[in-house]
Formats: C-alpha cells, sequence, structure tokens
C-alpha cells in the first residue's frame, strides 16, 4: 500500500446504532427497574439466540405480515444450506424454546427477555434497523386475569420510570371463526369503497383484510371509521373474556380506551390486543403492545396452549425518559485514586484492591510510561469521574504511610479534606458512602455486600 494512500474509514452500519459509555447509565437504569418489577411478578428471564431458522417467523407471523414479506434479515447458511433469519421479533423465539424444551410440563410458566432484534426498514427516530425489546411471555394461562396482570405490570413499570403521558388502548380480536365471519364482510365494505383504498390496502384487501383498518392514511380514516366491527361479531365467550380484562382493570383504577381498529400486526394474535402509546414521539408513538396468542403453539407443532405477553421498544422509552428529565449522570466509580512517585503508586495498587475487597468502585489513574501526570491534571480526571472522594498518595504521604481524602461532591469546599492513617484509609471511606454519601443520603443498595454512592 502506497505511503501516501489514505486508508478509508469504516463506520457502522446506517439505523444499527452504539451505546456509548455516556449513555449506558440510562440504559442500566430502564434495565435494572424492568427486572425488578417483571421479578416481582414471578416472571424468569429466558435468553434465546438472536438467529433462528426463517420458518420460524414465516409459520409464527404469517406469510403476508410487514415484517416477512419485507423487513426480515434472512440468508442462508453457507456451510449447510439452512435458511436463518436475525430474529424481527422474540415471542415466537421464546415459544420455540418452550415448546422443544417442555418448560410447561409442570405447570404455566412467566418469562421475560431483553436484547437486540432486527428490522431492514427505514431509520427514523424511534425506529432503528437493529433495535432492542423488553418483553413478557406468560404460557399456559387461559383466563383474562393474565392478561390484566400483564397490563398491570406495565402501568407499574411506568411510574417507577416516572412516565406519565402514556395510555392504554384495548381491543379484542375475537378467535379465528369470529374473525372469518367478519373477514368476509370486511372484504364485501372494502370492495364498496375500493376507490378509496391506498396501494397497499389494495394489496391486502384479500390477503390480510384485517390490517387495512390500521391505516394511517388520512384520506382513508373516514372509511375505515365506519367498516364493520370485529367487536359485533364476539361469541358469548370472547365477550365474556374481554369484560373479565377490563372489570380487573376498572377495579386497579388503570384507565383504557377501547379502540376498535386494533388488530397488532402478527397473524398469531386472538381475543385480548393492547398497545401503549403516546403523542410525544410522533409517528412512533405505540412504545408497547401485545396481546392474547393461543393458537401460537398449535402453529407450533405442539398441544393447544394458552398464552399471553406483550414486547416495548427499549429506544423509545428512552426517548420518553431523556423528554421526562431523566438525566442519571454517569459516574465511573466511588473513589479516584491520585498518585505520584513510584512508591505512592505501589500503595495505590494496595489501597485500591482493599477499597475494591469493601465493596467500593475504583479507578486508580494510570498514564503514560513517561509520565503520570500533575497533581492538577489527575484532580481534574478525578472530578470528572463523578467520583464522592479523591484519595491522594503522593511522596509525603507514602513516606508518612498515609493518604489524603478530598470530598469532590461536598458543599463545604473549605472543609472538604482530610488527612488519615494509610490503614484506616478503607473503614474511614466506607463510613462516609455507606453513612450519608455526598448527597446526604442513607445508602440503600440491594446487595449488602456492595455500598454504592448515589450521585
Amino acid at each position: 500500500m502506497s505511503e501516501n494512500k489514505k486508508v478509508e474509514k469504516i463506520v457502522g452500519v446506517k439505523g444499527m446504532n452504539d451505546i456509548l459509555p455516556a449513555d449506558a447509565p440510562l440504559w442500566e437504569l430502564f434495565e435494572n427497574t424492568v427486572q425488578s418489577v417483571l421479578k416481582s411478578y414471578g416472571f424468569q428471564q429466558i435468553r434465546t439466540p438472536i438467529v433462528e431458522p426463517t420458518a420460524l417467523f414465516a409459520r409464527g407471523l404469517g406469510e403476508v405480515t410487514d415484517i416477512v414479506e419485507k423487513e426480515m434479515y434472512s440468508f442462508e447458511d453457507s456451510m449447510n444450506g439452512d435458511k436463518l433469519t436475525l430474529r424481527p421479533e422474540n415471542t415466537a423465539g421464546v415459544v420455540r424454546a418452550a415448546l422443544e424444551h417442555n418448560l410447561t410440563y409442570d405447570g404455566p410458566k412467566r418469562l421475560w427477555y431483553n436484547g437486540p432484534m432486527f428490522r431492514h426498514e427505514r431509520p427514523q427516530r424511534g425506529r432503528y434497523r437493529q433495535f432492542h425489546q423488553v418483553g413478557a411471555e406468560a404460557v399456559g394461562f387461559s383466563g383474562p386475569d393474565i392478561d390484566a396482570e400483564l397490563i398491570m405490570m406495565c402501568q407499574r413499570l411506568w411510574d417507577d420510570l416516572g412516565l406519565q403521558n402514556i395510555r392504554l388502548e384495548l381491543n379484542s380480536i375475537g378467535n379465528a371463526h369470529e374473525r372469518n365471519l367478519h373477514r368476509a364482510d370486511l372484504i364485501a365494505y372494502f370492495e364498496q369503497h375500493k376507490d378509496l383504498l391506498d396501494a397497499e390496502a389494495q394489496r391486502r384487501l384479500h390477503s390480510n383484510p384485517l390490517r387495512i383498518l390500521d391505516t394511517k392514511n388520512p384520506a382513508m380514516q373516514d372509511m375505515v371509521n365506519k367498516a364493520p366491527k370485529l367487536l359485533d361479531y364476539l361469541d358469548e365467550e370472547s365477550k365474556a373474556h374481554f369484560e373479565g380484562v377490563q372489570k380487573i382493570l376498572r377495579h386497579n383504577a388503570i384507565p383504557f380506551s377501547i379502540n376498535p381498529r386494533l388488530v397488532r400486526g402478527m397473524d398469531y394474535y386472538n381475543r385480548t390486543v393492547f398497545e401503549w402509546v403516546t403523542d410525544e414521539l410522533g409517528s412512533q408513538g405505540t412504545v408497547c403492545g401485545g396481546g392474547r396468542y393461543d393458537p401460537l403453539i398449535t402453529i407450533f407443532g405442539g398441544k393447544p396452549t394458552p398464552a399471553c405477553g406483550f414486547a416495548m421498544g427499549v429506544e423509545r422509552l428512552l426517548e420518553l425518559m431523556k423528554a421526562a428529565g431523566e438525566t442519571h449522570a454517569p459516574s465511573q466509580c466511588d473513589v479516584y485514586l491520585v498518585h505520584q512517585g513510584d512508591e505512592a503508586q505501589m500503595q495505590s495498587f494496595v489501597l485500591g484492591e482493599r477499597l475494591r475487597d469493601a465493596g467500593l468502585d475504583v479507578v486508580l489513574h494510570c498514564a503514560s510510561a513517561a509520565s503520570v501526570g500533575s497533581f492538577k491534571s489527575q484532580m481534574k480526571r478525578a472530578d470528572g469521574s463523578g467520583a464522592a472522594y479523591a484519595v491522594i498518595i503522593g511522596e509525603d504521604e507514602a513516606k508518612a504511610n498515609t493518604v489524603t481524602i478530598k470530598a469532590l461532591r461536598s458543599e463545604d469546599m473549605e472543609n472538604n479534606q482530610v488527612s488519615v492513617p494509610f490503614d484506616t484509609a478503607v473503614d474511614y471511606l466506607v463510613d462516609q458512602i455507606a453513612g450519608t454519601g455526598a448527597d446526604g443520603d442513607a445508602d440503600c443498595c440491594d446487595d449488602p455486600n456492595h455500598i454504592h454512592i448515589h450521585h
């Protein structure tokens, strides 16, 4: 290669975003809150591969859904010719795993997952080619109680995350025989208004007419609003199930509205369907959606098993958290170790390990071989780390076997520094951090063996 030839910079795939260290604390806050809420309802985590057989999604989601027709990342395995797909959603994968490993042999299961999904679509705010979802699947439950519990679990999560402007829309799409009766009348109605159907609606007219109800085309809204409503075709059993869901929600003061046009995008849904929507994200207003999917395990070759679940878009919810003022400033550590001189550096390593043994997060200043950096430059790094305390060991401290501890977040900046013996430094810092911390709040970490300052 010529010395003067410029090396082309490689950048990431469009719509597949890096999550940088500055963003990580907000992700961690969200994920920790999700895990806490789901655990409080008895849900257990399941992790499935991001690559599944293409047939899993074609069979489960439906051949004529948008996802299968034009959004999946599918490829042929060059080693054995298997047709594989990067998962566009994870309900199908979880159900496949539950069936393959006989997870419900000893009773129903509450499962949840968190991870990346992949769809080939135009990247825009809240819609990416690699995106992340948290989902919950309750497999083996047939009553309306589990439908309501899943919805209430979402409400608790919004409350714990401080999100207020999210509303619940609810509908029932009945069972297959009810949808077939409705489908015939729906097709007849749309054919009477064929001149108002756009190209996408005309394409779906005979393959998936229910999805036309979900159109966002302003020119079709009035006509679609007057279309036959699936709720009018429900039999007594489906009506009772839907009323059972509503009764529990009303009793627990969960507000909702009935949206007869709400259908969801996958073929496996039946009876209860729901979406949590917001007006704060433009056209990408759905932050969570789900419902009942009793037919899915049978579609995959298992015995009839009822199930219900939801999936929420992590990136969209993080946008709402930011809009609500959640910053969660990044912090690398509780203590930043500053040192000058060979002996001081050796003592800093010893002290750093002792502090970590006591459950503190510690960053030890490291630099180039030529220079470890001045005290001033090291203290600037310490302050930028978000640490509550800087521990300073210079040549004088090394000789006297002491350390200087400086509170970096203290309001009293004139009296924020103290010198203590080297062997008592750990106890001093643990007492300070576990007692009141830098902001005066008592430590509330769930792990009694790990002490964290709250920044």
